[in-house]
Order: structure tokens, then sequence, then C-alpha cells
């Protein structure tokens, strides 16, 4: 007998370990695929993911969950990917100011800082999209669903899909036009 999503989130508010080992067995790894899309570092999105899970732990009586719990959890994921991006980027910033001394050094840090810059620039492009749009976008992008999956886990058509996926592609190269060459990069290492 499957729990519905509300009970889950009872059990689990009320410290239940077992719903919390559940919990952790059935989003642990696509929370670390989709940490590792912003983060390119196994390690690191493995660290932010578990980070997550110890402070959903700790804050579980106060969670307040709006949406559902899969994209609760992967908002949180995001949000600590941006502010490990956002501290690399003022590592990245301190280090080419040290490296200024190697033009090729220099350029390989520029590089670095672009792609944080790129990929913050993405996350912040992404919240423009409208919920639905974002979500269809994420699955495809993130998750690497197939359209056909994720028409079926949001009992949506398929043509729904593609015109959420052809909205959110316009809508991000309109977003970042300025970063229209390196996004264009970016997206097409993406494409199924």
């Amino acid at each position: 007998m499957e729990l519905s999503e509300k009970q889950v989130l009872e059990k689990f508010r009320q410290g239940n370990q077992s719903t919390f080992e559940m919990i952790f067995r059935a989003y642990y790894q696509p929370l670390c695929r989709y940490a590792l899309s912003f983060l390119n570092n196994k390690e690191e999105a493995e660290e932010v993911v578990q980070t997550v899970f110890v402070s959903v732990w700790e804050k579980r009586t106060a969670l307040q969950i709006e949406t559902s719990l899969k994209a609760y959890l992967y908002r949180m994921v995001r949000n600590s990917c941006l502010n490990v991006i956002k501290h690399e980027k003022v590592k990245l910033q301190h280090a080419t100011h040290q490296m200024y001394v190697s033009e090729v050094a220099a350029e390989s840090v520029m590089q670095k800082v672009q792609a944080a810059e790129l990929e913050i620039k993405i996350a912040e492009a992404m919240q423009t999209l409208p919920e639905q749009c974002r979500l269809v976008f994420q699955l495809s992008r993130f998750e690497e669903l197939k359209y056909q999956e994720i028409a079926d886990q949001l009992k949506i058509s398929v043509k729904t899909v593609e015109n959420h996926m052809g909205k959110a592609l316009k809508l991000m190269r309109e977003q970042l036009k300025d970063y229209l060459p390196l996004f264009l990069l970016f997206i097409n290492n993406w494409m199924p």
C-alpha cells in the first residue's frame, strides 16, 4: 500500500526515520545528478545533496512545502548549488587577480568565471519561466527524461511537452542573449 505524499510528509515531520530513509533512497541519486549538472564535480554534488538532506531532517517540523516534496528538494539543491557557484566565483575572482602574471593562466580562470556566470544566469533565467514550462525544462535537461516520460509523469500530452520546451528554449535564448554563444554550447550539450 502506497502512502500519499501528505502522509509521507506527516510521518517525516514526526521524525519517522524509515520514512526519511525511504525519501533519501528515492531522491538521493537523481538529486546528485541534478547537482552535478550545476557543479560538474561529483564529490561537491554529493556533499550538497547530503547537506540538503541533513538540513531537511533538522528542520522537518517547520517545513513549509507548498508544491511537492520532490520540487522542494530540487529547489533546495539548486539554491545550494548556486551558493557554491557564487562562492566559487568569489574564489575565482581572487584567483584571477593572483594569476594575471601569466596570460594563459588568466584566460583559463576567465573561462571558469564565465562558465560560473553562465550557470548563474541560466538559473536566473529559468526562474522567469512559467512554473509548468520550467518543470518540463528541468525534467528534460536535468533529469534527462524523454518527452514521453515527462508527459506521463505530468499527465500531459507529448505535444504539450514539446510546446513547453519550445517556449522555454525561446525564453531562455531571449534572457541569455548576451551569453548566446556560450548558452548555445551549453544547450547543445544537453540536447537528447
